[in-house]
């Protein structure tokens, strides 16, 4: 029986990767071993798993991740105080298909699109 998922998702700088998702989208460093090439990080009930690598172009990379929140204001109003660019195409809004939803990339360029379902706000 299925139980969660953790997407796995490309980066160049394990540093820069983990300063980004801790300092400025408040997740947690997961796991007590520092894996060379690898990091995974939590949030609330949200873990993302990253593998190295180097060579990737953020230009050409399609990663991308949907994450539900129950509270997508707050979400949206924390990640702006800590400076957190949002998606030029990917605004605070209720999309055609009744969620209301932003969108942000990371410095890999991988997409994290969250949202709230309609009957929660």
């Amino acid at each position: 029986m299925l139980t969660a998922i953790h997407p796995k998702l490309p980066m160049r700088n394990k540093a820069v990767t983990r300063e980004f998702y801790c300092n400025q989208l408040g997740f947690e460093e997961f796991g007590s071993a520092d894996f060379n090439g690898y990091l995974m990080v939590q949030k609330d009930q949200i873990q993302i798993h990253f593998f190295e690598f180097t060579t990737i172009n953020p230009l050409e990379n399609y990663g991308q991740v949907y994450i539900r929140t129950k509270d997508i204001e707050t979400v949206y109003r924390n990640f702006l105080n800590n400076g957190v660019a949002i998606h030029p195409n990917g605004p605070l809004e209720i999309k055609p298909w009744g969620q209301k939803e932003f969108s942000i990339l990371d410095p890999d360029h991988n997409l994290l699109t969250f949202g709230q379902s309609s009957d929660t706000f």
